[in-house]
């Protein structure tokens, strides 16, 4: 099937965090599967309306009308993860409202890409806890994309948990692992040029010692873990004054990094 107008819907997944920066813009899977849809046919329009730290309910309730009103034949719905994380999380509603924007996007007439997330306790441990409400949510997800005119890239079995495909902060993909989701997504939709050669396995690493692994954690703890936890005990967000970096249906030049890092404060 042929698509001309390519909407991405999420959050800094989405966005791209993780494959370049606020200074030089953000690539990230999403616009990598908008050059790869522009190879197959250069009159592709693609917008990118996704968000750093937006949870399911703030992407329907700002993505998802400026999504309809754009018209898209492909759009990708990314969205949750900044739910599960979070206290009081319940898997039926927040899955409730990813099938919502699913069934709004598909009677539009849109073709819809939505996933399942990786295991997170094999690349950040001290996340473990979280694990059940993830299984909760997948299988909730596995439903929602049983219908026609969805394509479910179901991630949880597959192998995006090596740390090579993770940032430093285990939070976003590293641009290895946002092309080889590009990759997948584009191999669910069987676009030409697609094929599954992103399932081979990695070069095993060595595994780190006790004492190794023990200061990765203390360290990811104070970078990355701390600063998250003190800004929601200060009701705040990574994504609070930012807007989508690519709000419009644009032409797709291969290799570009639509800039959002001066779309507001960090």
């Amino acid at each position: 099937m042929t698509y001309l107008r390519y909407v991405a819907l999420g959050d800094s997944q989405t966005e791209g965090l993780g494959d370049g920066d606020d200074v030089t813009g953000h690539r990230g899977w999403a616009d990598r599967l908008a050059e790869h849809l522009a190879a197959a046919d250069p009159g592709l329009l693609y917008a990118n309306l996704a968000v750093r730290g937006r949870q399911a309910a703030e992407i329907r309730a700002e993505q998802l009308p400026a999504a309809l009103a754009l018209r898209p034949d492909l759009v990708t719905v990314m969205a949750g993860m900044n739910d599960i994380i979070r206290p009081g999380f319940d898997a039926a509603r927040v899955a409730g409202i990813v099938a919502d924007m699913i069934d709004q996007l598909t009677a539009s007439g849109a073709h819809v890409v939505t996933m399942t997330f990786p295991d997170i306790a094999r690349i950040a441990p001290m996340a473990r806890p979280l694990r059940p409400r993830l299984l909760d949510f997948n299988a909730r997800i596995r439903e929602a994309a049983a219908r026609p005119g969805v394509t479910l890239l179901d991630t949880f079995p597959l192998d995006f948990t090596d740390a090579r495909m993770w940032s430093a902060d285990r939070l976003h993909a590293s641009p290895a692992g946002h092309t080889r989701f590009a990759a997948a997504v584009a191999h669910a939709l069987d676009l030409p040029g697609s094929d599954d050669t992103w399932m081979a396995p990695l070069t095993p690493l060595p595994a780190p010692g006790a004492w190794r692994a023990a200061s990765a954690e203390v360290r990811w703890l104070a970078a990355f873990a701390g600063p998250w936890i003190g800004r929601r005990l200060r009701g705040r967000s990574s994504g609070d004054g930012r807007t989508a970096k690519r709000p419009l249906l644009t032409p797709v030049i291969s290799g570009d990094q639509s800039m959002s890092g001066r779309s507001g404060s960090s």
